[in-house]
């Protein structure tokens, strides 16, 4: 059991370093009991209510200092049986039983220069591979995990995970609450706006949101819950880049527009600065209001374009049959300028007070290799989301959901023939959709510390019916400061 909670001597340094920082920080400013967002829940702004006397974060934070700052601390155990496989490949998620524990620890800091004007930058630490180190399955079953670079692991160093500027441009004088979390710190902003943001970042806290299954620290785990699975959304390793993201709001709607830098390589660590000849075009319209039976909900259509130094599948496979390479090989078919497409749909809709259901569908082209995020071309997915509040745990959430997972039959011929992508390759293939279901319950122990219990079942691993199923068991511990 010693293994199920690894935390290093570097982790548990840091996490110190942060709740003295944090604290020493708080006990100057001025106190104010509304605090940062509570994730997932139907009433966003519920988390310090002074009528009920719950509290979500280790401390409070200010609504009307100047700056910005708080932490997070996220820990997953998860397990798997062995579980059957007729083979098993280079990139296969291993079939006998194996634990693993990853950890990520993030320091928020922001600046309001301006009323319009703000500044963000964030650390953070992150360790731990997952299970399989995160290769075998397209719906891999933890966010957290920290992925391999060509084999080899990232260093377990603290890291600047965000730095960027937020202007907002007001065009009306109607003004509207917003509240304050760690990339929002204008308590009012003006209804009708363009906002920008510059720098480095994470798409997917920005793009693809959805209030019921967004956060893996708080709700569920699994990559294609999380987020849409088709959506190869521009990132390096570690789920960050660089780039620009413009953004029209109006009462109801939204549209907002992203260019951002591409990894120079598959899963690479380093992005290519170089915009002629590789980027990302992300763009997505937001509508939200209380259309049904006069309940929150919201439709967002999101659509991209990458452009890198991406391999194609069906020169691969025609490479093999010639004989010129002894397996399919993608890298070697790499060419400048080949592009990637694809669109999605995401929707929520609260049902009954504390209940809601989400999904999402997403198609990708999937001519050219999976480059950023997982090897999925086709998702589609369907989840119900509620909190405590009937049975008086106004704080706890519980979840299930259900994903299917798809590749065309130019990914799936690949990797039949026995190639390898950056998180897949059995050695070979017999196909079949990759299906999961997920389901958790968070409890909140304590101000800002939670537990939760996750469980993934997941039937064709990899797109393949010779392999599996497995069932991933897993516990969560998150500390909000």
């Amino acid at each position: 059991m010693r293994a199920i909670f690894p935390f290093t001597t570097r982790f548990v340094c840091l996490l110190l370093a942060l709740f003295c920082v944090c604290r020493a920080a708080i006990a100057q400013a001025p106190q104010n009991n509304t605090d940062a967002q509570n994730s997932g829940a139907p009433d966003q702004n519920s988390d310090n209510d002074s009528d009920s006397g719950d509290v979500v974060t280790v401390f409070p934070h200010t609504e009307t200092a100047g700056y910005w700052l708080s932490g997070q601390a996220n820990v997953v155990f998860q397990w798997h049986p062995a579980f059957p496989a007729q083979y098993t490949g280079p990139n296969s998620l291993t079939p006998q039983a194996q634990s693993a524990t990853t950890h990520v620890v993030t320091l928020f800091t922001g600046f309001e220069v301006t009323p319009t004007t703000e500044f963000f930058g964030d650390i953070e630490y992150a360790t731990g591979g997952g299970i399989g180190k995160a290769f075998g399955l397209a719906g891999y079953t933890n966010l957290d995990s920290v992925r391999t670079v060509s084999g080899a692991q990232l260093p377990a160093t603290p890291y600047l995970a965000r730095l960027m500027i937020r202007q907002i441009i007001p065009l009306s004088s109607e003004r509207t609450d917003e509240e304050r979390d760690e990339f929002h710190l204008a308590t009012s902003v003006p209804v009708r706006r363009i906002e920008i943001r510059v720098g480095k970042f994470d798409l997917a806290d920005f793009f693809d949101t959805n209030t019921y299954g967004s956060d893996s620290h708080l709700q569920f785990l699994n990559w294609t819950i999380d987020n849409n699975g088709a959506w190869d959304y521009a990132a390096n390793t570690r789920g960050y880049t660089d780039g620009i993201i413009l953004e029209y709001d109006d009462h109801w709607f939204s549209a907002r527009f992203a260019e951002v830098l591409e990894p120079k390589a598959a899963n690479g660590i380093n992005l290519d600065a170089d915009i002629a000849r590789a980027r990302a075009s992300n763009l997505e319209f937001d509508a939200q209001g209380k259309r049904i039976a006069h309940r929150a909900g919201a439709v967002r259509f999101l659509t991209y374009l990458n452009e890198a130094d991406m391999g194609n599948y069906r020169e691969a496979i025609q490479e093999f049959l010639d004989h010129e390479t002894p397996a399919p090989n993608i890298i070697d078919t790499r060419r400048q300028g080949r592009h990637r497409y694809g669109f999605g749909l995401n929707f929520e809709q609260e049902v009954i007070a504390n209940v809601g259901v989400f999904g999402r569908v997403g198609w990708s082209d999937g001519h050219n290799e999976s480059w950023a995020y997982t090897e999925d071309d086709r998702t589609a997915q369907i989840g119900g989301f509620a909190t405590g509040q009937p049975w008086n745990r106004r704080n706890d959430r519980a979840g299930v959901a259900f994903v299917a997972n798809g590749i065309t039959a130019d990914h799936q011929r690949y990797l039949a023939l026995g190639g390898l992508g950056f998180l897949l390759g059995d050695g070979a293939l017999t196909y079949g959709s990759e299906k999961i279901v997920e389901g958790f319950y968070t409890a909140h122990l304590w101000r800002g510390f939670f537990a939760s219990f996750d469980i993934q079942h997941i039937d064709n691993p990899g797109y393949n019916q010779a392999r599996g199923p497995v069932t991933v068991p897993g516990l969560r511990f998150h500390a909000d400061f």
